[in-house]
């Protein structure tokens, strides 16, 4: 399901969506009429903007916590910059993408949604790490966590950072989708969080990451 005041917005995702291969929007809705349409609907995965005129998505997304089986919400935003961002995350979305995420990237994180997995499209990562008030110097308590974990752990860590899928972190790193989801279920477990957002924010605390979000790591080995 698909919430945004715009309706181009919604058409455009609903098209781009429907398109891809097990993937059906059932629904589009304004802010006002979310919550109303969820409960008739029971959708999944909710893509949800996090600014509308009418009343703005924290709102809505808090409602949406309400309900007895809540779905899966992802908030939706336009800006390179949003104060909103840490807000929705500790509010229980799943994560948040930019409206000009790639058609096909879009597809691949609704389906890790759907699998309860907790996404960002990397050009997103970079915006809430950028945005995350713990960033600047790295901090010695999360360096000290970062060290518990191996080379490869750490690859995978940054990685996760940058908002890559397991799929396309063993890509990168010419590992299996199932050995990429055992190393980060080790990762989380080592540093002690419970979440891959959570981990990004760590990453990005211990200063492995570079100035614009990336780090370079290695292909092999």
């Amino acid at each position: 399901m698909v919430v945004d005041d715009e309706a181009l917005v919604r058409s455009g995702f609903e098209l781009i969506l429907n398109l891809s291969d097990g993937i059906q929007v059932v629904a589009t809705a304004e802010g006002a009429q979310a919550a109303d349409v969820i409960r008739r609907e029971d959708p999944d995965v909710v893509l949800l903007d996090i600014r509308m005129p009418d009343v703005d998505g924290l709102t809505v997304l808090r409602e949406i916590r309400t309900l007895p089986e809540p779905p899966t919400v992802a908030m939706l935003t336009t800006f390179d910059t949003d104060e909103y961002i840490l807000t929705a995350l500790r509010s229980g979305a799943a994560g948040f993408l930019l409206k000009d995420t790639e058609p096909e990237q879009l597809a691949q994180l609704v389906r890790t949604l759907a699998a309860g997995g907790v996404v960002m499209s990397p050009k997103a990562s970079r915006v809430l790490l950028r945005s995350h008030p713990g960033a600047g110097a790295p901090q010695d308590a999360d360096v000290a966590r970062v060290k518990l974990l191996s080379d490869r752990e750490r690859d995978v860590l940054v990685l996760i950072a940058e908002g890559l899928s397991n799929a396309d972190i063993g890509t990168r790193i010419h590992l299996s989708a199932g050995t990429v989801k055992d190393h980060v279920s080790s990762i989380l477990t080592k540093v002690r969080v419970s979440s891959r957002v959570q981990a990004a924010l760590l990453a990005e605390r211990a200063g492995l990451l570079s100035d614009d979000g990336a780090h370079t790591a290695r292909s092999n080995g």
